[in-house]
């Protein structure tokens, strides 16, 4: 597969010929911060908080985009999957590049997830999956182009696809309680 035709490249491509210099996996991670704290999936809600990392209101193909990433998130949270589909650069792309975006990756997550969590009560292990991704956003410039550099990388990324799962499974899952209509 080449780096060309990868998902994150082919996002990156559509946000740079709008002008947005924020990064997929900035986006990806805000997006699914934002689901795992709970925020469930409006699509108005995501745009807006979309707009506001990007700095202003998305236009129609960049708008069409963030809702089919919306909607892939929505299908893996949803699904009986136990992994995330990260969207980062292809394994064929320069490791500081991929580590670069992992790091943006885990700031946008954090940053979703407080915007819907604020300080809400977390379990520990919540907790430290929180600590971890903040520490993970810090070490893009920590690995090397080596072996031992790509064999963290492979780690971290196995991490982070099912990590999140946990804040989802504990923070997630009381919307469906939030959303029934209550009696007054």
């Amino acid at each position: 597969m080449s780096t060309s035709s990868s998902p994150y490249a082919a996002f990156a491509a559509l946000l740079a010929s709008h002008g947005v210099s924020i990064s997929p996996a900035e986006l990806h991670g805000l997006l699914l911060g934002r689901s795992c704290a709970g925020a469930g999936f409006d699509s108005e809600a995501w745009l807006q908080d979309a707009a506001e990392l990007l700095g202003a209101e998305p236009e129609d193909a960049v708008r069409q985009a963030l809702i089919g990433l919306q909607e892939m998130v929505k299908g893996e949270l949803a699904g009986q999957d136990v992994t995330l589909v990260l969207l980062l650069p292809s394994d064929d792309a320069p490791l500081v590049e991929r580590a670069v975006a992992l790091g943006q990756w885990c700031q946008g997550f954090l940053g979703g997830y407080g915007i819907i969590a604020g300080d809400s009560a977390l379990s520990a292990e919540a907790m430290e999956v929180l600590q971890d991704l903040s520490a993970i956003a810090q070490v893009q410039n920590a690995l090397e182009e080596s072996e031992d550099g790509e064999s963290d990388y492979m780690e971290v990324m196995e991490y982070l696809r099912v990590a999140p799962l946990l804040l989802f499974s504990e923070c997630g899952k009381p919307l469906a309680a939030v959303e029934k209509p209550s009696l007054h």
